[in-house]
């Protein structure tokens, strides 16, 4: 566990062994009758369907909250055009507690492409239109309707990827921190369990919810810098020329105007550095006096700042993540106008104590009766899955996990994962055998760590795997090793699948883990995500090149051999992710071709609120390195224009015929013509190919719908230098001709 010297208050996770559960938490005033209720004392609101099950969070929280002795009723997908449906279970006596969902309102309502989905996996029936738009402010609009007076505390990943000023995608501007938007009292960001059970017992004691500042994973809105707190500038960065004087961080940089700011020197016996780690300026006085990070608050740029300047928010976004250790993570505060947005540092990471806690609770582990027979797709492809653990340090910087759920790994006993297992196998209706997987948000980093508690306490690294695998990072997989063999001896079990995705260039270092991986708990299929092939746009994800993938594939084959299976790798990649260029699109539909790959779906980058890549996307800055106004300053190409975007996933599915048109003209453009015929060496037919010559090309190539192909297609290796062109020719540039980008 994480220990910390901040000064935010820790509440330990416990249960009360004699609390009466409910079968379900109420959804109506009939249930709270039968329960014997007159009021609940927490009413959460939320934008999915109520599944009682730990992969939903209103259940986690919900029964969280039961099992500390509140009464805690839900309110599932309310029709939000009025304040009535958000009176359905009356006043709650201590708060509101609204999230939009498992999944942010934006992304589970509209496409990477910005089109309205036609479902939802979240509601009954798959119908989409359920929820609302940005739903975690209209249902705090309703509640506040509905009882004024009430306390509305916002959660879940939209309120927790959108608690700074943050670029929309899908308004394509900066927007301010939501929890302005939804004039909520109190934002909690993360797993917020022990928050929110601090929260409710303070609240429970008489507290006053303006007056609670201190717990961990908290956003509020605070009028100024408290007394005893030091205050860190962050909010400009070096411009060429003229290096900025420094102002005295002890005083509120609120309350100066810029002007004064700007003129703001250190006086004499003081000295000025950039500090390294963090990019922000510090003033030292002479004894030099370290600063007290428990009493330590770094200001950012502004929200108008942000929204007006790439240079600033890709800064932002940097510093940001910067404080994602809860081991050494100091507050953040952002100006919004005339109000001050304030950020207390991550929770604290639960114990594996804790979280067998959470997930033994007394979930019923299907849909709320109310449902009947109608099908909730998202419950039905986790109903007989087990979470094992949270957290990922991978970093990928298109990923939002890391954001929501930190990068320490918090892992369940082996003891409770296999009761769950017994409990699935007894209880959940239409169990055959077969647990769909044992993972969480990846596959194999259970129990993984540093080296130290000291060592992870103090690193402030975005991620533990790149560029390399840190020497400081214990890679033994023998605990998920033994879950495995442990979990598939128990009675009535006959098949473990590994469904979540396989961090492969970690598994490579443990080879008996890849051998019982590959022996016992694949399906025929194994999925995994290279991404890319091309070293640019894995920079920018932060991802292994594809020799770590090679490496993988090697192991994978050797040992399905040896077991005596018939099993493939499906790999899937990314198109039009910051920093790729048209000629890697390109690179990686001949790589496809050359090991026979066929990509039934493609994955087109989507810009989440606060990810790293976003700030990419948005800005055409890298907030992976120092920011600079230069003009040598590194620069991210991204595909933005409706036309290279369709062409990007056009590439990764170079074999459908309805891309060879826009395929043929981009090839042309970026002086690849030879790439174009039907043979061996060439990546799509000629215009003059007929319907019969299409069906022997495709037939030729190896093209099958919806499954990996292992017939090689003939294709040479790449040379060094990229694409290997059949034969000589003049180049042309190697891009779509300007305006043609969209």
């Amino acid at each position: 566990m994480i220990h910390s010297s901040h000064a935010q208050s820790v509440t330990p996770i416990t249960t009360q062994s004699n609390h009466l559960a409910a079968p379900f938490l109420p959804m109506s005033r009939k249930e709270m009758r039968q329960l014997g209720w007159d009021q609940c004392d927490i009413i959460i609101v939320t934008g999915d369907a109520y599944v009682d099950h730990p992969s939903f969070g209103m259940a986690i929280i919900g029964r969280l909250l039961e099992s500390q002795g509140f009464k805690v009723g839900i309110i599932a997908q309310p029709d939000w055009q009025s304040a009535e449906p958000f009176k359905v279970l009356g006043k709650p006596r201590l708060f509101f507690g609204i999230a939009a969902g498992n999944m942010d309102s934006m992304i589970n309502r509209y496409t990477a492409d910005r089109k309205i989905r036609s479902d939802d996996a979240y509601t009954p029936g798959n119908k989409a239109g359920k929820r609302p738009d940005r739903a975690s402010i209209v249902y705090s609009q309703r509640c506040r309707e509905a009882y004024k007076d009430v306390p509305l505390i916002l959660g879940g990943i939209e309120a927790s990827l959108r608690r700074i000023a943050h670029y929309d995608y899908w308004q394509d501007k900066v927007r301010r921190s939501i929890l302005l938007d939804a004039r909520a009292d109190l934002l909690l960001y993360g797993n917020a369990e022990r928050a929110i059970v601090e929260l409710a017992k303070r609240l429970d004691a008489g507290e006053p919810v303006d007056k609670i500042r201190d717990i961990r994973g908290t956003a509020f809105v605070r009028k100024d810098t408290p007394e005893g707190w030091m205050e860190i500038d962050s909010t400009r960065i070096d411009r060429p020329g003229k290096v900025d004087k420094i102002i005295n961080p002890y005083v509120n940089t609120r309350d100066l105007p810029q002007c004064e700011i700007e003129q703001s020197n250190a006086s004499s016996g003081e000295t000025v550095e950039m500090d390294a780690e963090d990019e922000v300026q510090i003033l030292h006085i002479e004894p030099r006096v370290r600063l007290d990070r428990s009493k330590t608050v770094i200001r950012i740029p502004s929200y108008e700042k942000v929204s007006k300047d790439p240079v600033l928010y890709a800064h932002a976004s940097r510093v940001l993540h910067l404080e994602t250790n809860p081991g050494n993570a100091r507050a953040l505060v952002q100006l919004h106008g005339d109000q001050e947005v304030w950020l207390n540092p991550p929770p604290i990471p639960l114990t594996t104590e804790e979280m067998d806690a959470v997930f033994d609770l007394p979930y019923a582990r299907v849909p709320h009766p109310e449902y009947g027979k109608e099908e909730i797709p998202a419950y039905k492809m986790i109903r007989f899955s087990v979470n094992i653990m949270r957290g990922c340090f991978g970093g990928c910087t298109f990923c939002s996990i890391t954001e929501h759920e930190g990068r320490i790994i918090q892992n369940r006993s082996q003891g409770s994962i296999l009761r769950e297992i017994e409990t699935i196998r007894d209880k959940v209706p239409g169990f055959t055998g077969v647990i769909s997987d044992l993972g969480g948000p990846t596959a194999n980093m259970y129990r993984i760590a540093c080296k130290t508690s000291e060592i992870e306490a103090a690193c402030r690294k975005p991620s533990c795997v790149y560029p390399g695998i840190c020497p400081n990072l214990n890679t033994d997989h023998s605990a998920l090793t033994q879950l495995y063999r442990e979990a598939r001896q128990l009675k009535g079990v006959k098949k473990i699948l590994i469904a979540s995705g396989l961090r492969y260039d970690l598994a490579v270092e443990d080879p008996e883990y890849v051998r019982e991986l590959v022996t016992h708990h694949v399906g025929g299929y194994l999925k995994i995500a290279p991404e890319h092939t091309e070293r640019g746009p894995l920079d920018k994800m932060m991802k292994p090149g594809i020799g770590s993938y090679d490496a993988f594939k090697k192991m994978f084959e050797r040992f399905s051999k040896e077991a005596g299976k018939d099993q493939f790798l499906i790999p899937y990649f990314i198109a039009a992710h910051p920093g790729t260029t048209d000629e890697d699109m390109l690179n990686l539909a001949l790589w496809l071709k050359r090991n026979g790959f066929k990509a039934d779906q493609v994955q087109a980058f989507y810009p989440s609120p606060m990810a790293t890549a976003t700030a990419m996307y948005h800005t055409g800055r890298n907030p992976l390195r120092r920011l600079s106004y230069k003009k040598s300053a590194e620069k991210v190409e991204t595909a933005k224009g409706e036309r290279q975007r369709r062409l990007h996933k056009a590439f990764l599915r170079w074999h459908d015929p309805e891309n060879w048109p826009l395929l043929r003209e981009a090839l042309k453009e970026m002086g690849q013509e030879a790439l174009i015929g039907s043979g061996d060496m060439q990546l799509i037919p000629a215009e003059e190919v007929d319907e019969r010559s299409t069906k022997r090309y495709a037939n030729k190539a190896g093209v099958q719908k919806g499954r990996l192909l292992t017939q090689h297609t003939g294709l040479p290796p790449r040379s060094k230098g990229g694409i290997k062109r059949p034969h000589a020719s003049k180049p042309k540039p190697n891009s779509i001709k300007k305006g043609q980008r969209g």
